[in-house]
This record gives structure tokens, C-alpha cells and sequence, in this order.
């Protein structure tokens, strides 16, 4: 039995899955297999934790549950103490554009920055407070001073502070915005900390804005927003985190960009990223990209289109599918396999059973033949996916539990049932499955 889901969770997930969308919480409930896969990432956390970074994509076909294990990652993170900004690709959130897509990906990537405290996003004005708030307590602690003198003194260090970001390429401009946002904070100006916030969130037009705003005569664009990103790592260790985790998905917009030029472009800005990096001139922060494999792969389109980015991520002559190197660049994700399904269900049975608060009517056998109606169907064998398999399965218990006197049978259907079977005799059905025999 599912360890007891709280409710809010359950019925999130539920809804979620049956829809066909990866919820973004309570995923630990019902995480099968990819044990390999997350224990690299790990260890990838880890290293960014102790001050490196790290750059991954990971891999996988439509419905293989790619998004399923970066959201995983996600809450990982952020509940070992890491902030993390996740984003997805668009026709208008792009790495690199002539019309702003650069920098709407960083918006995108700013509004959704989370914390374990703010899980949904929109954690910016705490992590700014945070920050203020560990250099009040560390001041008061050393010198005991309170009145003027305390605020002296605390602005004192917020600026010996920012500065040490000004090493940074635009640290100087982020310094400023920080020295803002803390007199704001220090005079309850809420338009202002309006403003400070409107300039990290890279809200500004343009600099005359900023400047007759705030003071600040820079803004952050399609050219400088990815330096950003940077300064905000090493901010947010300085605010007590452990790094940033950068997550964007759908790469697939970048592959379906016509224009060859504008596509370049998009992979000049992930050599970037990526030679950052290895070459160690990037800390604190960690990137994983989400896409399939004709997105990475297709020498046209794809991110191999890109010699520079071929030439670093294509695997040496000695992997296999049965014998990866969980290091390399590149995750490849392989469809669940059978067993781990029928794990999957098994769960997703339970949380559904405690969500309506009834005990499973789905046995081991019930299980075993909706599987072997879903692996048996015309196609399956090179098409079938998770995300159809959990939602196919959804339906079904939702169908059971609205109408108790039907049987997984009765819903199959008798004759489209046998049909879906293949011809297999219940024993061989079994034999199929027999390592979940008790």
C-alpha cells in the first residue's frame, strides 16, 4: 500500500496525470524506477552544492516521462535547500531571438524561480529579504549596535557584500539593484522595492526607465541575461542556498525554428552555457535541458546541426543501450519497462483509493490484464508511452469507482479484450508477469 498521500496531493495528482500534465508536486509518491538517471543528477547537486556546475540534458521520446523526472528533480532540489528556476521553451522563449525571446525566457525562468518555502514560484522579494535579513542578524550579532548606527553598519556590509559580485560580468549594475532594494526595505518604500524587483526581473523596456526609476543606467537584455543568471547563483549562496538549478524543457522549439541563422544563434547561446561550465567560469549553478532525441540528434535541425555542440555531446564508440556512461552530457531516457509499470499502477491505484476513500478494488490479476491490454494493442510495441498508459488507467479507475458493478473486463470489452491479448491464455499472461506472483 502507497504510504498516505495527503489529499491536496493526491487529488493534484490525479488530476494532473489524467490530463495528460506533470503535476508539480507529490511526485515522490509515485517516482518509479530511473534510479540511475536521478542518482547522476545527484551527484551533479552535490558538485554545484561545493561550488561547481554542472550542464545535462536529458533525452527522451514524447510521453517517456522526461518532464516526470525534471519536475522530480525539482522538488529534489529545492527541498535540499537549492533555488530553482524552470522555463519552457517557446516559439516566443527562446535561448536567442530578434524579438526579445532571450530575454522572455529569463522572465520566464525569474517568475517561476522557487524555494522550499515558496515551491510555486515567485520567490524573489523572500530570497531578497532572506539576504537582507542574514546581514541584519550577522551585524547585530557582532556589534550589538541598534538606531542609526545599526542601519549604518548594515548598509556598510550589504555593500562590502555586493561587492564581491562585481567581479561578475554586470555584477556592479546587480550591486546597485541589491543597495536599492535595501533602502527601500530599510524605508518601507514599496514603490521602490517595487522597482528593484521590476530590474531583476528584467521588466524594464529600457534603460531610461531604469535610470530615472531607480538610478540604474543598465537593464538586463537578450545579450546579458544569461550573465545574470550567474550572479544570481552566487547571490543566493550569499542568501543562504545551496545554488541555483536551472531547468528548460522543450528544446523541441529550438529544432523547429526555420530559419538556419536564428537556430545557430540559439545553439552559439547553449555552447555558451555549456563551455561555461567545463572551463569552471560559471559556480553554484546547474543546467538540465529537456528534449527528444530528433531535437539533439537530427544533423539538419537538431542541436547536432551545431558542430561545435556535436563534436562535445556525441557519445564515444564503447556505450550501449544496456551500458551507458551516466556521466556523459547526455541522459537518454528508455521507456519504463513492464515491471516498472505495473509498480506504477499499482500506486496510482492507491492514491486514487485514498483520494476517494475506499479500499482498492483492483487486484493483482485486474492489473496484469489491463497491462497486457495496453502492451498488446496494433503499435504499441514502438509507440505506447507512460503518459498513455497512466491516463488509459485513470480513466478505467475513475469508470470503477462511478460504477461499481463493472469489471476491468467488462470495460475492455470481451471480444476487443482477447483481441488486445493477443491470443495469450491467462497462463501466459501471468507467466508475463510472474515476478509480481506473491
Amino acid at each position: 500500500m502507497t504510504n498516505r498521500v495527503p489529499t491536496r496531493i493526491a487529488s493534484i495528482l490525479i488530476n494532473a496525470l489524467k490530463g495528460g500534465v506533470v503535476p508539480r508536486v507529490g511526485l515522490e509518491y509515485i517516482t518509479v524506477g530511473r534510479a540511475r538517471e536521478i542518482a547522476a543528477i545527484l551527484r551533479d547537486i552535490e558538485m554545484i552544492e561545493e561550488g561547481g556546475a554542472s550542464f545535462r540534458f536529458i533525452v527522451g521520446k514524447y510521453g517517456s516521462g522526461k518532464s516526470f523526472l525534471l519536475q522530480t528533480i525539482r522538488n529534489y532540489a529545492t527541498a535540499k535547500g537549492f533555488a530553482v528556476a524552470d522555463a519552457d521553451l517557446s516559439p516566443e522563449r527562446r535561448f536567442a531571438g530578434t524579438k526579445g525571446q532571450g530575454l522572455a525566457t529569463y522572465k520566464e525562468l525569474i517568475q517561476n524561480l522557487s524555494t522550499k518555502s515558496k515551491p510555486d514560484g515567485g520567490a524573489l522579494p523572500l530570497i531578497l529579504e532572506r539576504w537582507i535579513a542574514g546581514v541584519q542578524a550577522s551585524v547585530k550579532a557582532e556589534s550589538g549596535a541598534d538606531g542609526d548606527e545599526f542601519d549604518r553598519l548594515v548598509e556598510q556590509r550589504i555593500y562590502a557584500v555586493a561587492g564581491t559580485l562585481e567581479g561578475m560580468v554586470n555584477g556592479f549594475e546587480f550591486a546597485k539593484a541589491v543597495a536599492a532594494y535595501w533602502r527601500a526595505y530599510r524605508q518601507d518604500d514599496a514603490a521602490m522595492k517595487s522597482n528593484a524587483l521590476k530590474w531583476f526581473r528584467g521588466e524594464y523596456p529600457s534603460r531610461k526607465e531604469a535610470r530615472a526609476e531607480l538610478g540604474i543606467n543598465f537593464i538586463v537584455n537578450d545579450e546579458t541575461w544569461y550573465d545574470f543568471l550567474k550572479i544570481f547563483a552566487v547571490f543566493l549562496v550569499g542568501a543562504g542556498y545551496k545554488g541555483l538549478l536551472v531547468i528548460v524543457d522543450e528544446l523541441v522549439n529550438i529544432f523547429k525554428i526555420p530559419n538556419s541563422v536564428t537556430r545557430a544563434n540559439n545553439y552559439e547561446k547553449i555552447l555558451t552555457m555549456y563551455n561555461d561550465v567545463l572551463q569552471g567560469k560559471a559556480k553554484h549553478i546547474g543546467f538540465l535541458m529537456g528534449g527528444t532525441p530528433q531535437c539533439i540528434e537530427d544533423k539538419y535541425k537538431g542541436v547536432f546541426s551545431y558542430e561545435a555542440l556535436r563534436s562535445r555531446l556525441a557519445e564515444g564508440h564503447f556505450s550501449s543501450e544496456g551500458a551507458r556512461d551516466m556521466s556523459a552530457p547526455i541522459i537518454r531516457l528508455q521507456m519504463l519497462s513492464q515491471e516498472e509499470m505495473y509498480i506504477l499502477v499499482e500506486k496510482l491505484r492507491d492514491v486514487h483509493a485514498q483520494l476517494y476513500g475506499y479500499a482498492p478494488a483492483l487486484g493483482h490479476d485486474d492489473l496484469l490484464y489491463f497491462l497486457t491490454a495496453e502492451y498488446n494493442r496494433v503499435g504499441a510495441e514502438t509507440h505506447i508511452t507512460p503518459r498513455e498508459i497512466i491516463r488509459d488507467f485513470i480513466e478505467i479507475i475513475n469508470i470503477l469507482h462511478q460504477n461499481p458493478q463493472l469489471s476491468v473486463a467488462g470495460i475492455l470489452g470481451g471480444n476487443s479484450f482477447e483481441m488486445a491479448k493477443g491470443g495469450l491464455s491467462d497462463e501466459e499472461i501471468h507467466s508475463e508477469f510472474q515476478e509480481f506472483e506473491v
